[in-house]
């Protein structure tokens, strides 16, 4: 673009917002904007013209001194970002994110929006806070719902659309109602034997005996979106039951507007593009991911030397091998007496990794607490990392490993990926309320992938199955849906791709042998076994 074509753009752009340009202030304007080209121009011009309106201007004439300081301020946040962005490049594309630091966002129903919560979270919450943890995890699904078309009130009373009478009644409105109506509500067991619906309202109990449901596990705290009718004694006969539907991943991160909900850090438009692009590139990164590695049985870590001596004789070693527990094949409860093995076992799997240099150099170890590993208040999640007296041997020999909570979230490049490490599939069966419907699918895996998705949580179980913090229940949502989740089970491993988002489990590595090579640039998903 010539000078003069670019001199006139920059004035008429200046002239739609009310400024009138000195020579020397449109000369420092050019100067800045020729080094840009195509559309970056036009985003150059206008972000130096929106910098302008924080300037303390005296008239609609702006001279040489208020462009020159915007520009300099815009210089420097450039080379801020690219510094950035080379570090990222160098050694930060891959960033580990504990649990118990993943910020917290509450849904204002009122405003319609997410703010960030401010200030500590206590371990022990007031008893406040548990109502709070079923008053969040509804009403993020909820505004998730409200904007589904077939869910959304009509604009007009006109009979010409269709989704009218899906539109979700207030549980309160039920009273004295004839006739079939959608709700949505948390299903709660408030009497022994009887079950009910509740949302922030109130409340009605609810006869499952004939509903026809969808694919997943329906149990206690599960929420569900429901049609029926209530009866006159004042039961909501269920007809047909289903969970929340699914958002897509792009359309929830255009609404949340740069708000990380993920722990991994917001990026600008630039710096995600450039992200994607490395990311792309990244053809050769692949994680190698054990459960239950038994640092106590022989036959276990022999099997996990073979592992290793087989990655590093290959061309390009695993950028990421992650060990999620159980690392004794006892619990480590009240009864375990032997934490000074334990930790010396630790210590001889860290001469193991050593004595593979390859690996020790180029690799990285993520290391994930089991269910029945030591720490404090092992039945509860989230689970911290694991102890350092038990860790400290192991260290001495790998000096780049890492020790993160159950779950635990790694952001690759522009990805965000979730592990899990917990027996989810029994326990979720366990507490159906009706057994799942084959339908779709007799995949019980499938199964568990739609429950979690759906339900927005990495554990929708009761708490008295499975207690949860209540102050850090929000380290377990998947909101927006993540890019990959990995989860450790003992049950068969399976993967399974779901409306975008790849699912795997891993197995159980000192019982089955079996463990999970992953790439996470396409997305590919090996099954292994010895």
């Amino acid at each position: 673009m010539s000078a003069s074509t670019r001199r006139k753009k920059i004035q008429r752009k200046c002239k739609i917002r009310g400024y009138t340009l000195k020579v020397d202030a449109l000369d420092e304007i050019l100067s800045f904007v020729s080094r840009f080209e195509g559309p970056d121009e036009d985003e150059a011009i206008d972000l130096l013209l929106d910098q302008l309106e924080h300037e303390s201007l005296k008239s609609s004439i702006i001279d040489k001194e208020p462009v020159r300081r915007v520009v300099s301020l815009l210089l420097e946040a450039e080379a801020a970002v690219e510094e950035s962005t080379d570090a990222a490049g160098s050694g930060s594309a891959l960033r580990v994110i504990d649990a118990f630091l993943v910020p917290k966002f509450r849904y204002d129903p009122i405003k319609k929006q997410f703010h960030e919560h401010t200030g500590s979270l206590p371990i022990h919450g007031e008893a406040s806070a548990k109502s709070t943890l079923y008053r969040d995890r509804f009403l993020l699904l909820f505004q998730r719902l409200s904007r589904d078309q077939h869910f959304s009130k009509p604009a007009f009373n006109s009979e010409l659309s269709h989704f009218g009478s899906c539109e979700i009644s207030p549980i309160q409105s039920l009273v004295g109602q004839i006739g079939r109506r959608w709700v949505m509500g948390v299903i709660s067991q408030l009497e022994d034997g009887h079950f009910y619906l509740e949302d922030l309202t109130a409340s009605v109990e609810i006869d499952l005996s004939n509903a026809k449901i969808t694919t997943g596990f329906f149990s206690e705290n599960t929420i569900v979106v429901a049609e029926g009718e209530m009866l006159v004694e004042g039961i909501f006969q269920v007809l047909t039951c289903g969970f929340p539907p699914l958002e897509d991943r792009e359309k929830s991160l255009k609404l949340l507007a740069g708000q990380d909900f993920f722990g991994g850090g917001s990026f600008t438009k630039e710096e995600t593009v450039r992200m994607a692009e490395m990311e792309k590139q990244a053809v050769n990164d692949m994680f190698v991911i054990l459960s239950d590695i038994w640092l106590d049985n022989e036959e276990a870590m022999g099997k996990l030397e073979t592992v290793l001596n087989g990655f590093e004789s290959v061309e390009v070693v695993p950028s990421l091998f992650v060990f999620m527990g159980n690392f004794c094949s006892r619990p480590c409860n009240i009864s375990f007496n032997s934490y000074s093995s334990l930790r010396l076992q630790f210590g001889k799997l860290g001469q193991m990794i050593a004595a593979h240099p390859r690996l020790k150099e180029h690799s990285r170890f993520l290391f994930i607490p089991g269910p029945d590993d030591a720490g404090p208040s092992a039945a509860v999640l989230p689970r911290c990392a694991l102890p350092k007296y038990l860790t400290e041997e192991l260290q001495k020999y790998i000096p780049n490993v890492i020790f993160s909570s159950n779950p635990c979230r790694i952001k690759f490049y522009n990805q965000e990926i979730v592990f899990f490490r917990q027996d989810l599939l029994y326990r979720m069966r366990r507490s159906c309320l009706v057994p799942p419907s084959m339908e779709e699918t007799d995949d019980l895996f499938q199964h568990l992938v739609a429950t979690m998705t759906h339900q927005s949580h990495l554990c929708p179980l009761p708490l008295t199955v499975q207690p949860i913090i209540w102050n850090y229940d929000h380290c377990l949502y998947l909101y927006p849906t993540p890019n990959t989740i990995i989860l450790g089970d003992r049950s068969e491993q399976k993967a399974f791709k779901y409306t975008g988002t790849t699912c795997f489990n891993t197995g159980s590595f000192s019982i089955d042998s079996t463990f999970v090579a992953y790439r996470p640039c396409s997305q590919e998903v090996e099954l292994s076994a010895l």
